[in-house]
């Protein structure tokens, strides 16, 4: 009997340690599946995704550029996927229609609350960032109902439109927006939602949003501190995480929509810390 096949498709995507994560999934959990990595042609998002579902493929991960095309191109949408304007999991329903997830949000608070034991009510929040990463986590961060949630971002407006977007969710929540540079601290937790750690720049924060006692936490991954933890860390944060646990959380709910099975991260995250 073949065994059941999923991909993770972007471009580029070599560098993707879905495949590795869902493997080890596999291992542990006992489920037969295939998982490969699909570069799809910047031009034709779609046709990739149709031919794999054409040749009995069962679900699919999605990242970039591809997350809002894949929304797009969705028959049907959950409530988180249709809120986050973006998608980064998609399978059949029983129809055979295209349906689509946002696994991202939950896979952060996950990560934050079951592994790294922060807690979220009643906390401040800033959070850097309004692009399509930081509007993917904005309804779960919400729905653990932090006393505020400050959106920072360069350009002003656009963060003002996800405090827009988010209102209804934010019921006792002071949810704001502001430039980098009028950012008043302090918070108990920043999470670093835009791209610039991994380019080496910084977002132009004053170093009052940083007590002791911050934590602060960093979107992207990297096997070294990335370059906005050690801007907090020099500041005095008083810890700091990166995305790794974010990414196998978000496939691992993935892992579950599509298999019902949960798999347990702890031991993924190890080895993937030790590869």
């Amino acid at each position: 009997m073949n065994n059941d096949l999923y991909a993770v498709v972007g471009h580029p995507i070599s560098h993707s340690k879905s495949p590795r994560i869902h493997s080890l999934f596999a291992s542990e959990t006992g489920e037969a599946l295939e998982y490969t990595a699909i570069q799809a042609p910047l031009d034709d998002f779609a046709g990739t995704v149709q031919q794999f579902f054409e040749r009995g493929g069962k679900g699919l991960n999605v990242t970039v550029p591809f997350k809002e095309q894949a929304w797009r191109l969705a028959d049907q949408r959950t409530g988180r996927a249709e809120k986050a304007g973006a998608a980064n999991t998609l399978f059949q329903d029983d129809q055979g229609l295209l349906a689509a997830d946002n696994t991202d949000g939950c896979g952060l608070v996950r990560d934050l609350t079951v592994n790294q034991g922060i807690r979220l009510k009643d906390a401040r929040v800033l959070v850097l960032g309004a692009g399509g990463a930081v509007r993917g986590v904005l309804g779960p961060l919400l729905a653990e109902a932090p006393a505020s949630l400050i959106i920072a971002n360069r350009t002003v407006a656009k963060a003002d439109g996800l405090v827009k977007l988010f209102a209804d969710e934010a019921a006792g929540c002071q949810l704001a927006a502001c430039g980098f540079e009028q950012a008043k601290g302090p918070f108990d937790l920043i999470i670093n939602g835009t791209s610039a750690s991994l380019q080496g720049d910084l977002p132009p924060l004053p170093a009052t949003v940083i007590r002791d006692g911050t934590a602060v936490y960093d979107m992207m991954y990297s096997l070294q501190t990335t370059t906005f933890n050690q801007w907090a860390l020099d500041r005095g944060a008083n810890r700091v995480m990166d995305g790794l646990g974010m990414l196998v959380e978000q496939a691992a709910e993935s892992f579950r929509i599509w298999r019902g099975v949960t798999p347990n991260t702890s031991a993924v995250m190890d080895v993937l810390r030790n590869d």
